[in-house]
């Protein structure tokens, strides 16, 4: 639980109260929830000339269309988010609405473009709740469209940061994907009442027509009001249990409509499958933080919306964490910013250049239970348009950007994605080139589902395919996590140092499980100390250029008493000498390399373990990002995942070529690789004989490895994992060997 610092009990101080309109007819004392007639506080809120503070809320599994009012409080920290109060009788609660802008990744010191957005809370003085067949029929059923409506980046200016980001950033190894924005502007045209009533109407129309939205909703606040239909759970805490939804990979309807064919070809498009498994990667480095136990994968699910498809994937742990601990330590989804979320923040605020406001964030709507017990429902904002007073309407939306990305591909994705929210405006043609609704089937076809309403997950093959992309994903987190203590290895103290990308919170969690003492430390927090007694440089062997092995001239306090260091992952050139992050990394391996103390090194830091033996290190000439593959290591084949731009190489060095890949989830037929074993500097270098890419390391007390022990994609990371700590710091054995690991 690194990455949490808790939050003081009860409500906070006086923060800044933003005023309820006068002679509005909701200053009245509040009563009891629940108490109006069926529909009454809605229509209240329909009638009013100026409505005070309030939100409609249909929450997927909620308890009917909650209707709540009263009033805003703007607040600097997540911490200082009023708590709900004890309520008189089990559910006669008031809830308090959060609205949790971008700007606030900040509280994890990430970085943003500061826009002022407020961090604004809806403190609840009345609450009803109602069918949505009522409150259908009592918004107001009213036009509601749009003038000069445009993006504020045309087609072809999103296009060519599509390419750039590609080539420049994950070209370049600053990530897996990024998520990056651009806004649909535009009017509301020959509005009359106030722009809360506009909404309202809106609202009208996407419960009627986006039924798969997780929340559809209105949030009315002075000066800003918002209406939305979210497909996506960011978190929800509820009796302990933490759950997230990443949703990722998205089929856009053709204008026929959706086919099963098409259909078929989505679920197994490697760019829509690699999507998915990265975001889950991404949210399972969450859940490793403020969960005890880890987060559980369960699924995949098709998530049917009027326009487009998703994937999704469900997380589920536990924690005794605060909920607004929980939502600190989650900001933001991987399907709003980027893989790593660090650098994917420093990504975002580079190319978009202008803050976000509300879009990425969430709208947190913290409640008790009947035992009195806080819960927290958060969805993430995206498909949500801003309506200003004056009429301005600004609708925010991304695509995923993975190296597998055509540009005018994701341009089309923005188009489908904002589609659905214009279509409640009566004007999809707001957004050239959106896909039309998903149409009443006539019957016609095989292809097509045969009857209105069938779903889609329902057709032949739909469900298998979904549950082949699980076959050759890691059991460990596939299933209910357990613990699985090696005797040599309980108690034994590991220090694993981040190296700015949170992969080092899921090989902590399960560094646990096996009954390792394990502390995750900042790389930039570390200290140095003490100057490290010079001994007998290392000169690696042929067919490697032979280089010298500096001792380090400096040790770090942290690593006094530790029985094992890991150097994570992280992002960026592993040879940039005057990258200060480069450096500690460096300087950490060769102090272990020196004392001749345990080391393991993932990724990165194995990029820059190779560096230090002499070895090649340049770019792929492909990224590996997100890419699960079969190769011999450690004399044994595995699957296991990589997300890499860099790769150390041995021997002539040459190209990697095609073909490599173990395909998608086991989609495509696994190819093996052979390899090739030289000792450089003791150690044995496990290579693709053919073209000299370095897969891992092994020696007497190091050991490392290019791919990703903790991914979801590595099916064999947990036994790798054992086998190779249990070599670093258990009983002596041979190295290179491919001991059973089951055997620890």
């Amino acid at each position: 639980m690194s990455d949490i610092t808790p939050s003081g009990p009860g409500r906070p101080g006086p923060g800044r109260h933003l005023p309820v309109p006068s002679g509005a007819p909701f200053a009245d004392p509040p009563g009891e929830p629940f108490a109006d007639p069926p529909g009454g506080l809605l229509a209240e809120l329909v009638a009013a000339a100026e409505p005070p503070p309030f939100a409609v809320l249909r929450r997927s599994g909620g308890p009917g269309v909650e209707v709540l009012v009263g009033e805003v409080l703007e607040v600097d920290r997540l911490a200082d988010v009023p708590l709900p109060a004890q309520p008189a009788r089990p559910g006669a609660g008031l809830p308090v609405l959060a609205l949790v802008p971008f700007r606030q990744v900040v509280e994890r010191g990430y970085a943003r473009v500061d826009d002022g957005t407020p961090l604004r809370c809806l403190v609840v003085g009345r609450r009803s709740v109602i069918g949505v067949g009522e409150a259908v029929a009592a918004l107001p059923d009213e036009e509601v469209s749009l003038d000069d409506a445009r993006f504020d980046l045309t087609d072809d200016a999103y296009a060519e940061i599509v390419k750039r980001v590609v080539s420049e950033e994950i070209g370049r190894g600053e990530g897996a994907n990024f998520v990056v924005r651009r806004d649909l502007l535009a009017r509301l045209s020959g509005r009359t009442g106030p722009v809360a009533r506009s909404a309202l109407a809106l609202l009208r129309r996407l419960l009627l027509g986006e039924p798969g939205a997780y929340w559809t909703f209105v949030v009315h606040t002075p000066g800003l009001t918002m209406v939305g239909a979210t497909p996506e759970r960011h978190v929800s805490v509820a009796g302990g249990e933490v759950v997230m939804n990443p949703i990722s990979g998205t089929y856009r309807y053709p204008g026929g409509g959706p086919t099963r064919a098409d259909l078929m070809r989505f679920l197994v498009d490697p760019k829509e499958v690699e999507e998915l498994y990265m975001v889950v990667d991404e949210e399972l480095k969450m859940m490793s933080d403020v969960c005890d136990r880890g987060g559980r994968v369960t699924g995949p699910y098709l998530k049917e919306m009027s326009r487009l498809a998703h994937t999704e994937y469900l997380l589920t742990g536990r924690s005794s964490a605060d909920v607004r601990d929980v939502l600190r330590a989650t900001m933001f989804a991987a399907t709003v910013t980027g893989s790593p979320v660090e650098n994917a923040c420093s990504v975002i605020a580079r190319y978009e250049g202008s803050g976000r406001g509300y879009y990425g964030g969430t709208a947190a709507l913290l409640d008790r239970d009947e035992t009195g017990e806080v819960t927290l429902d958060a969805p993430i904002l995206i498909r949500t348009a801003y309506l200003d007073p004056d009429g301005a309407v600004r609708l925010p939306v991304g695509a995923t950007l993975v190296r597998h990305s055509v540009p005018d591909h994701e341009v089309a994705e923005t188009h489908a994605k904002v589609a659905g929210v214009l279509a409640a405006f009566g004007d999809v043609a707001a957004a050239p080139g959106a896909p039309p609704l998903r149409p009443p089937s006539t019957g016609r076809g095989a292809s097509r589902p045969s009857a209105p309403g069938t779903r889609l997950g329902s057709l032949p093959g739909v469900a298998g395919a979904l549950a082949h992309r699980n076959r050759t994903l890691s059991r460990f987190w596939l299933e209910p996590q357990r613990d699985r203590p090696v005797p040599e290895l309980v108690g034994r103290r590991v220090l694993v140092v981040d190296a700015e990308d949170a992969w080092t919170t899921m090989l902590a969690h399960m560094l646990r499980r096996l009954g390792m003492v394990v502390t995750v430390r900042r790389w930039d927090s570390l200290t140095p100390v003490t100057p490290v007694t010079p001994v007998t440089p290392v000169t690696p062997v042929t067919p490697v250029t032979p280089v010298t092995l500096q001792p380090a001239t400096t040790r770090t306090a942290d690593l006094d008493g530790c029985d094992l260091l890991v150097v994570g992952p992280g992002p960026g050139d592993p040879r940039d000498r005057h990258d200060p992050r480069m450096a500690t990394l460096r300087r950490l391996v060769e102090d272990r390399l020196a004392t001749g103390s345990p080391l393991l090194a993932v990724c990165l830091s194995h990029q820059v373990l190779c560096d230090v033996l002499g070895l090649a290190v340049r770019p792929l000439p492909r990224p590996y990002q997100g890419t699960q593959r079969r190769v011999r290591v450690f004399d044994r084949d595995v699957v296991v995942g990589f997300y890499n731009t860099f790769s150390a190489w041995a021997g002539p060095g040459r190209a990697a070529g095609p073909g490599r890949d173990a395909g998608p989830g086991g989609s495509a037929a696994p190819v093996d690789v052979d390899v090739d074993a030289d000792a450089v500097a003791g150690v044995t270098v496990w290579a693709d004989q053919d073209s000299g890419e370095v897969f891992a390391l092994r020696g007497r007390r190091v050991a490392s490895t290019q791919f990703h022990l903790e991914s979801v994609l590595s099916k064999d990371g947990m036994d790798l994992l054992v086998e190779l700590v249990g070599g670093l710091v258990g009983p002596e054995r041979e190295q290179g060997s491919g001991a059973d690991p089951s055997a620890s």
